[in-house]
């Protein structure tokens, strides 16, 4: 039963470190970095977001799609399916 649960939260925990340090760089011309997901947060957060603007990222190589958000502590990248996610950039698009 211990080494069950101990797993279980290893999961967990490799899937929050994932989401949350969904960064990493990505190479594009000639010196120049961007950011890139490798991995998005399907929960609704909404609340974090500042900004009217969004980014969408194509799957390439170790970069998932997501689309990318703004907020106080970085950048947020979300699954693109998740419906919060939908709403949200309708809601951008219009304004």
């Amino acid at each position: 039963m211990t080494v069950k649960i101990l797993s279980i939260t290893l999961l967990l925990l490799s899937v929050c470190v994932c989401c949350h340090s969904s960064e990493d760089t990505q190479v594009r011309g000639p010196g120049r970095i961007r950011p890139c997901c490798v991995c998005v947060d399907k929960d609704n957060m909404t609340a974090e977001v500042v900004g009217e603007t969004y980014r969408e990222q194509a799957a390439r190589g170790h970069c998932v799609k997501a689309i990318i958000f703004n907020t106080k502590k970085g950048q947020l990248c979300a699954d693109p399916k998740a419906q919060w996610v939908k709403d949200l950039t309708a809601k951008m698009r219009k304004e």
